[in-house]
């Protein structure tokens, strides 16, 4: 959001009929009735059955529509029920494995869970409806490409087992979408420190040998400096997941969230989503601290001098805002001896990350290699020496 927009309210639609909630969600083709999905190939809704796509694609029904900023402050004080919940009807399930919880349609509950596998799934009761994503980036890249991604990823796992890309594609990959939150805020700093400026003496010492040396030596001056700053932090980002790990998620950021769409339910129509486990309050709070430290790190390399300590700063913040999204990731999650790993690629950019196991034997044989060849370099070297 630009610093000097005002951000809107969050909206209060009408409340939705038990009828309007049912057929929320359901697409079907206009050649044979069938359900349609959100295909990323062609990036509009088609049937499974016909391939016919859809008439009217997702992005032409919501063009018009703006994305929607809403005051932090205010949110956390209340949020109406009308902004909670899908609008369709869905279950929700919690993996006994992970603990991850998916949404989806009520008739798809007797699936595997699409971020560990495992079968172990139970009917998860919300003590309070979520609060309902209204943007989201829609899955762009398709199965057969990330197919291929990963078989280049696995190509460049040098110290990887042989068999592995064979091993790990016996799963299937999954589209899942995550929740994520992203937070806007301005921060105006104060701060003070000491800076310390070098300065350096020569002074005499005896070595070893009892001869008189000189050496130069460094000294810190100290001296009081403050100063100040203002940032503009647009769209944080902090996951709203527990079914992938986060160290994984960072490495295929950044989400572009610049590119967002205005949420409708065709962009995840066939789709597993996953339902926030870290809530507002949480993440809030996890951003909160996030551009803390970075105000701090950009107070710090304010401060003159050579080196400094005792910094201080303070912080006012002001226009914090927030959204809640979904942003599309490919899963493959897979066993290998003992051990399940995890695969995770960016469905909208194609960035990917994930656990892999090693062959120790390739290690071995590398490091043998490398011993040999440092004492055949070794053994020339002297014996051109001795010639």
């Amino acid at each position: 959001m630009p610093p000097d927009s005002v951000p809107p309210q969050i909206p209060v639609p009408p409340p939705l009929s038990g009828e309007e909630r049912q057929a929320r969600g359901k697409f079907h083709c206009p050649a044979c009735g069938a359900e349609t999905t959100w295909d990323p190939a062609s990036k509009t809704l088609v049937c499974a059955y016909c391939a016919t796509p859809a008439s009217h694609p997702p992005e032409t029904l919501v063009q018009d529509q703006p994305i929607r900023e809403h005051d932090l402050a205010e949110a956390l004080e209340q949020l109406p029920d009308s902004a909670r919940g899908w609008g369709a009807k869905a279950a929700s399930v919690r993996c006994q494995s992970c603990n991850a919880i998916s949404v989806f349609e009520a008739e798809q509950a007797g699936k595997r869970c699409d971020f560990c596998g495992s079968s172990a799934l139970v009917p998860y009761q919300e003590l309070q409806q979520s609060i309902r994503p209204e943007s989201l980036l829609p899955l762009r890249i398709s199965e057969t490409e990330i197919r291929d991604r990963i078989r280049k990823w696995y190509a460049k796992r040098w110290f990887a087992p042989s068999n592995l890309g064979q091993k790990a594609l016996t799963d299937t990959v999954h589209g899942v979408y995550l929740p994520y939150w992203t937070f806007d805020a301005h921060a105006a700093a104060q701060w003070t420190a000491l800076s310390g400026y070098y300065y350096y003496t020569t002074e005499s010492y005896t070595d070893s040998n009892g001869r008189t040396q000189t050496r130069q030596v460094r000294h810190t001056r100290w001296v009081p400096s403050s100063g100040s700053l203002t940032h503009f932090f647009d769209d944080e980002l902090v996951p709203g997941s527990k079914g992938v790990d986060s160290d994984l998620l960072n490495k295929i950021e950044p989400f572009p969230t610049a590119e967002l769409v205005p949420y409708h339910d065709g962009f995840v129509a066939g789709w597993t989503v996953e339902r926030y486990q870290i809530d507002l309050v949480g993440a809030a709070t996890a951003s909160r601290q996030s551009m803390a430290d970075q105000v701090r790190s950009l107070c710090a390399a304010q401060v003159p001098g050579d080196t400094h300590m005792n910094l201080q700063v303070s912080i006012r913040w002001s226009g914090q805002t927030f959204k809640h999204i979904l942003v599309p990731v490919w899963l493959l999650a897979y066993d290998y001896g003992r051990k399940r790993y995890q695969v995770v690629i960016n469905g909208y950019t194609g960035a990917i990350a994930g656990g892999r196991p090693y062959s120790f034997l390739k290690i071995f044989f590398t490091v043998l290699a490398v011993v040999i060849f440092m004492a055949a370099v070794a053994w020339f070297a002297e014996n051109q020496r001795s010639h």
